[in-house]
């Protein structure tokens, strides 16, 4: 995989009045070239499953926003399976400072007392979920929302954060959960009727208990378990970066535990890299870290050569 230039110099088309790119200047003969340089991507992808972790600020920005909706719509109708996790961390925080809160965090993890579970159920299950789905609609897909409650999806019990510089300290995280079992039979009825499954973080216990779940969390284990080709990770960075700042595109499990071990990777970087990685080691082919900043970074990562980003692989 070769390293690419960073976001910031990656050229854009200008743009025409109604906003979208003008592709005048590009001939006939070139677009068809382009199109059909997507074809072996296609054929070796067709019919199987690509879960997208989305967030950050390919989240935010309208523009970004669209560019999902009309990348996972695309990805549809060539014949893969998206299926899209989402999270909401500006989101919530939004609502929070609404009400007079603020997040805190531990290792990367949202601290979740009862009356900030409110707060991201309704964001998370309501406000985010029902705007992904609405684009992906507008963009002419069928979009369908769900929460682990729905059909089952996702069994969880009460996180037990371990201190990782004494193992002897256990945070109390509060309504977050971690993952016991993901029954992924509603997932696979969506897909077989041409729905795309758009997935809130939320989970539930053996007593009815509402958990809130790392995004990062839910999307490698759901990977995981629907065998998907590909795990990718929208997000706010270039990808894993060394303490030089320079893009690592390709790297191990070996490479990773070094970076964990140096503290090159932390922070709220922890929880996705480590989810990246089990989703490699459990039989999810490739998992991409890529930057939700450059425009249709989707479909350059999946349907091209160009690679915007790192990208994991378990060996």
């Amino acid at each position: 995989m070769t390293s690419e230039p960073p976001a910031a110099s990656v050229s854009v088309s200008p743009a025409t009045a109604d906003g979208t790119p003008d592709l005048s200047h590009i001939s006939p003969r070139d677009k068809a070239e382009i199109l059909a340089q997507a074809l072996p991507y296609i054929r070796k992808f067709h019919g199987k499953t690509i879960v997208i972790k989305y967030g950050g600020n390919a989240m935010t920005d309208p523009a970004l926003q669209q560019d999902f909706a009309e990348d996972v719509v695309l990805l549809k109708l060539v014949g893969l399976n998206p299926v899209v996790v989402h999270g909401g961390g500006p989101q919530i925080e939004d609502a929070l400072a609404k009400v007079g809160k603020k997040g805190t965090f531990i290792q990367g993890m949202r601290v979740t007392d009862d009356e900030t579970m409110e707060v991201v159920e309704w964001v998370l299950a309501g406000q985010v979920q029902q705007d992904i789905v609405g684009l992906i609609n507008v963009a002419g897909g069928k979009a369908v929302g769900l929460t682990g409650r729905d059909g089952g999806l996702i069994r969880a019990r009460k996180l037990r954060m371990v201190d990782l510089k004494d193992p002897s300290v256990v945070h109390d995280m509060g309504n977050v959960g971690e993952i016991e079992s993901i029954d992924p039979s509603v997932v696979k009825a969506l897909q077989d009727d041409q729905f795309i499954p758009v997935i809130s973080p939320l989970g539930f216990g053996s007593n009815n208990e509402n958990y809130n779940i790392n995004a990062d969390v839910v999307a490698g284990k759901l990977a995981e378990v629907l065998k998907a080709e590909k795990l990718i990770m929208l997000t706010n960075i270039p990808g894993v970066m060394n303490k030089a700042g320079e893009l690592l595109t390709n790297l191990s499990a070996r490479e990773i535990d070094e970076l964990f071990a140096d503290g090159t990777i932390s922070g709220g970087m922890l929880p996705k890299i480590a989810s990246a990685l089990d989703a490699a080691k459990n039989g999810v082919n490739t998992v991409h870290i890529i930057d939700g900043r450059v425009p249709h970074a989707m479909l350059l990562e999946v349907l091209t050569e160009q690679a915007y980003g790192t990208m994991i692989r378990s060996h």
